[in-house]
């Protein structure tokens, strides 16, 4: 059972848009009094200049609009003295009017909500809360939504700052961070995955006509990130370094375009996120892709993905590769002009797609250590170059 039943308005249409347009023309009175500025300019101000004036007031003319607004079509809350408990049902008497600064893309208000509670149950409720969809926090669902499309696409700060030059409005530096920290603890990852009709249609984009199977790219890796508990009302304390794992899948289009799959990254272990890839992998047609596995050499990355995609090729990423090429020569020829040589032969044999001239000379090389043979091991086997 919800909080309340959206009740109708008590009066009719007519009368609620006589009553908000009375109340508006007020509000519109106090926003021409803020185009004094421009009027007493010396020079006639550019389109520019009172555009940007607009932008800079206009919340304090569509903010006092929505305010009207909102009384009026919850004015019947305002004057219920009993509602029923969510929770049994029980009809219970209104203690007394909450107040509620909102803050909305059209500006900011405040309300007053009549707040019930329930001895049954030992919880308290706001019918206007529901009826209206009211957030928690001050900023609206609107603002929220807004600002997740900037802070998921770039850096907080600056996510910030495009949001104000859009709306005209400064929501705060931590807003950005704390709405896309919100976002992420409920998010799930059935939820931010392609379904199965969406990842064939993009399949059939990267295709482009062709005959040919697209590739779809794997990758997985990990990295350890500082992390530190929330504060609560004692010192955060020390922090400590925990390790992130995850990956992403892409599809390569025409002209090696990418076209974006999946990505999850989250603190786990190597277990649970072999778990998360085979969800990601279940609605992907792999009879209607060749699959390219990209990982850095571990062995828990090969084995997380190859559980998922077994018929993927193993690919050692070009950075990684270079260091265990790089390691071999040291190995092998340790500090010489000759490790050089052949460590820059190789990498530049590689990037010319001369794979197979490479795991034949690594096949021929004569190991000098046994450290040496496993790198020279771990490197030759042909899938992963």
């Amino acid at each position: 059972m919800g909080c309340a039943l959206v009740k109708p308005l008590i009066s009719d249409s007519q009368t609620n848009l006589e009553n908000i347009r009375a109340m508006a023309y007020k509000e519109v009175d106090k926003f021409i009094d803020l185009l004094a500025p421009l009027l007493e300019k010396s020079a006639t101000p550019t389109l520019q200049e009172m555009s940007a004036h607009f932008m800079q007031t206009r919340s304090v003319l569509l903010g006092g609009i929505m305010k009207t607004l909102t009384e009026e079509v919850t004015s019947q809350y305002r004057e219920e003295t009993h509602a029923d408990c969510p929770h049994c049902g029980k009809r219970v008497q209104r203690k007394r009017f909450d107040p509620k600064h909102v803050s909305t893309l059209n500006g900011e208000f405040d309300l007053k909500r009549g707040y019930f509670y329930c001895k049954s149950c030992e919880k308290g409720f706001h019918p206007m809360d529901e009826a209206l969809d009211l957030a928690r926090e001050v900023h609206q669902y609107d603002m929220q939504e807004k600002m997740a499309l900037f802070t998921a696409a770039m850096p907080y700060d600056r996510a910030c700052e495009l949001f104000t030059q859009a709306t005209g409005l400064t929501p705060g530096k931590h807003f950005g961070h704390d709405n896309i920290n919100r976002i992420g603890e409920l998010t799930a990852l059935e939820t931010v995955i392609p379904d199965k009709e969406e990842i064939e249609r993009r399949i059939e984009s990267a295709k482009n006509g062709s005959e040919s199977l697209p590739v779809l790219v794997v990758a997985c890796d990990g990295a350890h990130a500082p992390t530190r508990s929330k504060s609560g009302r004692s010192k955060r304390g020390k922090g400590k370094w925990r390790e992130v794992k995850g990956f992403r899948l892409y599809l390569l289009g025409e002209d090696d375009r990418i076209i974006h799959i999946a990505g999850w990254h989250q603190i786990l272990d190597s277990e649970q996120l072999a778990k998360d890839l085979e969800i990601v992998a279940e609605r992907i047609p792999q009879d209607k892709v060749r699959i390219a596995l990209l990982g850095d050499g571990a062995d828990w990355v090969w084995s997380v993905m190859t559980r998922s995609f077994p018929k993927g090729r193993q690919v050692l990423d070009y950075y990684h590769m270079s260091e265990h090429v790089n390691k071999v020569a040291k190995l092998q020829y340790g500090d010489t002009l000759a490790a050089l040589e052949w460590k820059e032969a190789t990498i530049t044999r590689l990037f010319l797609d001369k794979t197979g001239y490479v795991i034949g000379g690594l096949r021929r090389m004569d190991a000098i250590s046994t450290e040496a043979k496993e790198e020279i091991r771990k490197l030759e086997q042909p899938s992963r170059l």
